[in-house]
């Protein structure tokens, strides 16, 4: 599946300069000429990556950046800027959280790095958001396990490091697991 990215740019012309540095990247590349129409399009589309140039007619980027932060805090953040300077740097840093800054004209390898660094992040982080459901969602069923099976959820380990359960015989695992897999069948 291609990741999909949005480039802000009120310069047409630099839009169509990223569009070829990224054409050969399996990527879904949508892309605006405002920090409003972006914000737009953001409202309907999910993006894993913004690009947007720091000055702009009508919205700065780092401002721009910094609702996009607000709104979609798990979308990572890119500047493009052609005026360099320190303070337009620390107020991106500080207002959007960007993840990297690039000055115009930009290494075209690099920003390819650094987006495909970017996608890896966020596909790591939405990863590990789904892991941390997941283990939430068994720590809630082994509190109601235990609940209903006192002793349940006590795990020992035997020399060889197998797993032990002392306290429950046999023939009443044999039946937990029948109950389980019951239960199982009736969601």
């Amino acid at each position: 599946m291609k990741s999909r990215i949005l480039l802000v740019d009120d310069e047409s012309s630099v839009l169509s300069a990223l569009k070829r540095a990224l054409f050969d990247e399996p990527l879904e590349i949508d892309s605006v000429t405002s920090a409003e129409e972006a914000l737009e399009f953001m409202k309907n589309e999910h993006y894993k990556v913004v690009v947007s140039d720091e000055r702009m007619l009508g919205m700065q980027g780092s401002e721009f950046l910094a609702q996009v932060r607000a709104n979609h805090p798990d979308t990572i953040r890119i500047m493009l800027t052609g005026h360099a300077t320190l303070d337009a740097a620390m107020k991106a840093v500080n207002e959007g959280e960007i993840y990297r800054f690039f000055a115009k004209p930009w290494d075209d390898q690099n920003l390819k790095f650094a987006i495909r660094s970017a996608i890896e992040k966020f596909d790591l982080e939405a990863e590990n958001m789904r892991l941390l459901a997941t283990i939430k969602d068994q720590a809630m069923e082994i509190k109601v396990l235990e609940r209903r099976f006192p002793g349940i959820s006590r795990i020992e380990k035997d020399s060889k490091g197998a797993f032990v359960l002392p306290d429950i015989p046999v023939d009443e695992i044999a039946r937990l697991i029948a109950e389980c897999e019951q239960e199982a069948k009736e969601r």
